[in-house]
């Protein structure tokens, strides 16, 4: 949902040897677009094959996850299904951001601008179906569970999360939160550092606590969910004119759980035509299944020649290069002993 909640949150920075062995359930829509907007040529022109096909978000499944995989972590990727009623206004929202961003992007073209090429093309990134797909394909072909959420990725891994199936959700957002998963790691598929302004900087895995932050926050589950809406949500583009998170906070202890007060104080009936029972019910409420299958397999070495190689035309040595590792290690503890 991309709720902001960055500057009440905490989080505390962990290593990949903190994982190890634990099984996370991934929010695929969530990094398929990191991919596809950050693997990019020096102009912003994502990776192509010859055909012109998009290759950013396969370039970035295959090399970052086998590295993952490597560091013995167990990824789980779970796929959006239908979006809620209430998300229609922010799909439309991004539609419209893209198509300005394409035309800046244009004019930056047309002026030989490459920063502002590379600045631009990245908003513009749209993920295709045949994308999702192939994708799909791709972490099946490396022997990692494929999961169809009903409705949003993130509600159904966190669902996953609550359970006590998985460790955690990987994500970049902290929705999760809203959705009841008690661990989330950001920057998992990060490399070692970021370039910001110019300047690189050293990037490490997160992970934020819901239960630590809750208790921080001196809030319990619902009231945080109060806090998000107030902020905005995808479901209340933009939340409440002039209230932050901090403001927020204070709103929800104020009146604690007499929500109705808060939204009064809050003046929500002049931004949104609906009531806030409709956007709470929405979060607390979200489809989630049981019908998925958490099953590691061995890598399917001709499934990856077949989809890298001679689709998109990926160089066989590169691939048996992050191939090789996985595969030793499954020979050498045995399939089940390394999942």
């Amino acid at each position: 949902m991309g709720t902001n909640l960055s500057t009440i949150i905490v989080s505390k920075e962990i290593t990949l040897s903190d994982l190890s062995g634990k099984p996370l359930a991934v929010d695929a829509y969530n990094l398929l677009y990191q991919f596809i907007t950050t693997i990019r040529q020096p102009d912003g022109t994502p990776l192509m094959d010859s055909k012109g096909n998009i290759t950013s978000h396969l370039s970035g499944l295959f090399f970052r996850v086998t590295k993952l995989m490597n560091s013995n972590i167990k990824l789980a990727f779970v796929f959006d299904g239908k979006p809620p009623e209430l998300k229609k206004e922010e799909i439309e929202r991004r539609k419209e951001v893209k198509q300005d961003a394409q035309r800046k992007y244009e004019k930056a073209v047309e002026e030989e601008d490459i920063e502002l090429m590379r600045k631009y093309s990245a908003r513009t990134a749209r993920l295709t179906q045949e994308m999702i797909d192939e994708s799909k394909e791709l972490v099946a072909a490396l022997g990692l569970p494929v999961i169809q959420a009903p409705s949003e990725g993130e509600a159904q891994a966190s669902y996953m999360a609550k359970k006590g199936d998985v460790y955690g959700i990987v994500s970049q957002d902290t929705d999760g939160m809203l959705f009841g998963s008690p661990i989330i790691i950001k920057n998992l598929s990060i490399t070692g550092r970021r370039k910001i302004r110019e300047a690189y900087h050293k990037v490490l895995p997160e992970q934020i606590s819901l239960s630590d932050n809750l208790n921080e926050l001196g809030l319990d589950q619902e009231q945080l969910i109060i806090v998000a809406m107030l902020c905005g949500t995808d479901f209340n583009v933009g939340g409440v004119k002039g209230i932050g998170p901090k403001k927020a906070l204070a709103l929800v202890k104020k009146h604690k759980k007499d929500f109705n007060k808060v939204f009064e104080e809050a003046k929500w009936s002049e931004f949104f035509e609906y009531p806030w029972k409709k956007v709470f019910s929405t979060i607390k409420n979200i489809p989630t299944t049981d019908e998925y299958s958490l099953k590691w397999g061995a890598v399917d070495r001709e499934k990856i020649y077949e989809i890298l190689v001679e689709r998109h035309e990926f160089l066989k040595e590169r691939i048996d290069s992050s191939i090789s590792g996985v595969s030793k290690k499954q020979a050498q503890k045995g399939l089940s002993d390394f999942f």
